[in-house]
């Protein structure tokens, strides 16, 4: 059921009566007013999903209400109506704003299907406007090792290329997604939609249908009719992550459109087209996975044009102090706290970890630490057990946590001070802390002078 909310302003309290049964038989929430003045004080006040607007009302002009309209709800899509129609005002409406203009006495069924299109055409433009803003804000590229300076380098020269597919892959958590924005944000479809959709989180008809689409009534479920993800990366970039989890009947559709860029919605005997570059992405090793029949190799070779491998965590570890940065401030603006301090010899431990889950389990580490320990110093009593040194005390079972937390504290101090070679000023400067501040925990702990 169609809840979207239509305010209708005209001064015809007959006419607008009627209007109200008639569409609230199709589902409309309806709002009305009967003066231009109370039309745009309605309009604040319920925040319509479509204003109904007549040009003669008995305190203003129609386009006068239109203009405030266009002032305080920008977002907000207006068609005008008027008995007085013709070519001029119909001219004047839409150059002030208006979405369409029709003239009065309307057909009922005109008027319902032109608002049906209206409403679908701004659902659409919000679609649009939501998945550009996600990219533009996660679109980077944290680091400045080699394999990143290399990566960057070929993304570059694909993206502004003609190449319509684009093949990533790489391990789980290595930042494929943000690759692929990086291309749609280099290419020159950049002001066009990016358009994702992860092929393993949904079973196969409802993929299909997320993909291309359905006609009302084409499955169980299927109420009105869908757009499909393909019709909304038009002029755009499609980003098809865990591609290997797709199913093969789909695979063969998926082959058809990057043929001829034509497909056709579920339940449809039409054909549409659209436009789109596809950057598909996967941890699995198609071509593996296509000799053993679980992935269609003619697929695996379409999308094999422009092949890119993402580099592992541990391929760029001079990167990860960049990366504990980026996610240090991130996740402190996210939670409205100071960010955690990662001292250098921390930070050395770190960039000596393995990084199964790559970036990703980077990220959840900050954003651990950033919850638990917010604007503190790192120890290496905070980190999860798996990234704990084997002779760390965590692991012992004797002590209290005080006992525990008092050697390591005693361990990092020791080590820095032999770091700066038993210079207590270079050593309570790289701890962060002062040489009175470094002296006090020396006598705390019973470290000799």
């Amino acid at each position: 059921m169609n809840k979207a909310l239509i305010l209708i302003i005209d001064d015809e309290q007959r006419l607008v009566r009627s209007l109200q049964l008639a569409l609230e038989a199709d589902g409309y929430g309806i709002a009305a007013a009967h003066t231009g003045n109370g039309g745009i004080e309605t309009a604040l006040d319920r925040q319509p999903d479509l204003v109904l607007l007549d040009l003669r009302l008995p305190d203003i002009s129609g386009l006068e209400v239109l203009k405030q309209l266009q002032l305080q709800l920008p977002a907000c899509p207006v068609v005008m109506f008027s008995a007085h129609g013709d070519i001029k005002v119909a001219i004047d409406a839409v150059k002030s704003g208006a979405l369409d203009f029709i003239t009065k006495p309307f057909d009922i069924h005109e008027l319902k299907a032109l608002i049906a299109r209206t409403l679908e055409r701004c659902r659409l433009d919000k679609e649009v406007r939501f998945f550009r803003e996600r990219e533009l804000g996660e679109a980077r590229l944290i680091g400045r090792s080699e394999a990143l300076r290399r990566l960057h380098e070929d993304l570059t020269r694909i993206a502004r290329s003609g190449a319509k597919t684009l093949l990533l892959q790489g391990a789980s958590g290595t930042g494929k997604t943000a690759v692929a924005r990086k291309v749609h944000q280099l290419s020159k479809v950049s002001s066009g939609p990016f358009v994702e959709v992860n092929c393993a989180a949904l079973p196969e008809q409802l993929l299909e249908a997320e993909l291309f689409g359905a006609e009302k009534g084409a499955y169980t479920g299927a109420h009105q009719r869908r757009s499909g993800l393909v019709e909304l990366a038009n002029g755009g970039t499609l980003f098809l992550d865990e591609i290997g989890e797709m199913p093969l009947a789909l695979q063969a559709k998926l082959l058809s459109f990057l043929e001829d860029h034509t497909y056709r919605p579920i339940g449809s005997s039409r054909v549409y087209q659209a436009e789109a570059r596809i950057i598909a992405a996967t941890n699995r090793e198609l071509g593996q996975a296509a000799e053993e029949g679980s992935f269609r190799a003619d697929l695996y070779y379409r999308l094999n044009v422009m092949p890119i491998r993402v580099p592992a965590l541990v391929q760029r570890r001079e990167d990860i102090p960049l990366l504990i940065e980026h996610f240090s401030l991130k996740m402190a603006a996210s939670e409205g706290c100071s960010p955690v301090l990662v001292e250098p010899e921390i930070m050395n431990h770190l960039r000596d970890y393995e990084w199964p889950g790559n970036i990703r389990e980077l990220k959840n580490l900050l954003e651990r630490l950033t919850v638990l320990y917010p604007g503190e110093v790192v120890t290496l009593s905070m980190l999860p057990p798996e990234m704990q040194p084997t002779d760390h005390p965590a692991f012992c079972a004797d002590g209290s946590i005080e006992d525990r937390l008092a050697e390591t504290e005693r361990d990092i101090i020791l080590r820095t001070l032999e770091q700066a070679g038993g210079r207590k000023g270079d050593a309570a400067e790289k701890l962060g802390i002062s040489r009175h501040a470094l002296k006090r925990r020396l006598q705390k702990l019973g470290i000799g002078e």
